[in-house]
């Protein structure tokens, strides 16, 4: 199942805490991948692929969440699974990173580690597709825009060297997910969580999917910041009424 990306950014916020994001990203040449692939929490992001099984995800972030190394977590969960040498599974925690290809993957298939992302891949048209996909975050990292934007800029290099190799199915899928320790009143952004479940041009419409979203969200912070400082709906501030307009019937 394609290609995706699992990150870590280390940032300080408005209040001076330190605190931590994590984003998973992922496109295939199938509908709906985000159902099945990127799992992320305040503790960590994990992406299964290849044959997937979802509890990698599920229970890999449930492990996290007690207290267990990414490698632990996930470890633990593969050899347990029958399955195991058909599985692609990756992810990070606050501290680690892990990745496993199995044997059984279809090539290409393979995966990379940097010090706070991993990228992995199978069905693809080369190594090429995750080092293209690694160099664009790498590149761009804690950088100034959202995080969900740059997982998009970093699908769209793999997806620009040719991605996934099975060109006979044009119905693709893309998806995003971003959370982060970081308290928010109004919740996570909306935009931190996207998904385009059946396109032929994945990549482009996960970035316009993107974009109204952000411009969406923004001008509801804006409609209802009052509200957010009240913690109440009742702090919203109501658009202006429209001044009524005298209308004249030339028949009347």
């Amino acid at each position: 199942m394609t290609f995706s990306i699992c990150v870590r950014e280390r940032y300080t916020d408005d209040s001076g805490a330190d605190q931590v994001r994590f984003g998973v990203a992922v496109t295939t040449r199938l509908p709906a991948v985000g159902t099945l692939c990127p799992f992320v929490s305040e503790h960590g992001a994990v992406a299964t692929q290849s044959l997937v099984n979802v509890d990698l995800g599920r229970r890999g972030l449930a492990y996290l969440e007690d207290g267990l190394a990414i490698g632990d977590a996930l470890e633990a969960l593969l050899n347990a699974d029958k399955g195991r040498e058909g599985r692609q599974v990756h992810g990070i925690d606050a501290e680690r990173t892990f990745a496993f290809s199995g044997d059984d993957c279809v090539g290409w298939y393979g995966h990379d580690l940097g010090q706070n992302f991993t990228v992995a891949g199978n069905m693809l048209v080369g190594e090429a597709v995750i080092e293209e996909t690694a160099a664009a975050y790498a590149a761009d990292a804690h950088g100034e825009r959202p995080l969900a934007e740059r997982l998009i800029d970093a699908l769209s290099a793999g997806h620009a060297v040719g991605g996934d190799k099975r060109e006979d199915l044009p119905v693709q899928s893309a998806a995003l997910k971003v959370a982060t320790t970081e308290p928010t009143p109004m919740g996570e952004p909306l935009y931190n969580d996207l998904r385009v479940d059946a396109t032929e041009t994945p990549i482009d419409d996960l970035r316009a999917t993107f974009e109204a979203a952000k411009r969406g969200w923004e001008d509801a912070m804006d409609r209802y910041a009052d509200a957010s400082e009240a913690d109440s709906i009742d702090g919203a501030a109501e658009p202006d009424a429209e001044e009524p307009v005298e209308r004249t019937d030339p028949d009347r």
